[in-house]
């Protein structure tokens, strides 16, 4: 009888304190922007139209490929990078600019930049071999981008 009343009073404690802590752990975020529109507004770029394309300066000269975009913990985008002065995937280097410095023209993205002031910039790694970052699919501390 003593072992009935104890897993008695074991299931009646388990089963009290589950609802809480299920309470606790499903509530929603609210501090979400809802989304206005349904649609792509003409001052929007989708990021698989972007990486890969061809970037030109002012004067209308070829100065690069944009080769990645890099989100920062919050989901937004921190910085476009350019693949600049390779020939057939060979010899080039990759640069960081802020997204900012990026303008669309006629349907083609722009650099106010040279092909040469590109090439003194310091080359950005994606990949850093000492945390790991870059190479992972996902945040390393589990969290959601954007929240």
């Amino acid at each position: 009888m003593y072992k009935a009343t104890m897993t008695a009073v074991f299931a009646a404690i388990v089963s009290s304190a589950a609802p809480g802590a299920y309470a606790q752990t499903s509530a929603m975020p609210t501090t979400r922007a809802p989304v206005t529109s349904h649609v792509i507004q003409s001052d929007e770029v989708r990021a698989s139209k972007m990486i890969g394309s061809s970037v030109y300066d002012l004067q209308n000269r070829n100065i690069g490929k944009v080769s990645d975009l890099v989100l920062n913990k919050n989901g937004t985008v921190d910085v476009v990078v350019l693949d600049v002065g390779s020939f057939l995937g060979m010899g080039g280097k990759y640069v960081a600019v802020p997204l900012t410095d990026i303008k669309t023209d006629h349907n083609r993205l722009t650099l106010d930049r040279t092909k040469e002031q590109l090439q003194q910039m310091a080359a950005y790694q994606l990949e850093n071999p000492d945390t790991g970052a870059g190479s992972t699919t996902s945040p390393p501390t589990g969290g959601h981008l954007g929240r």
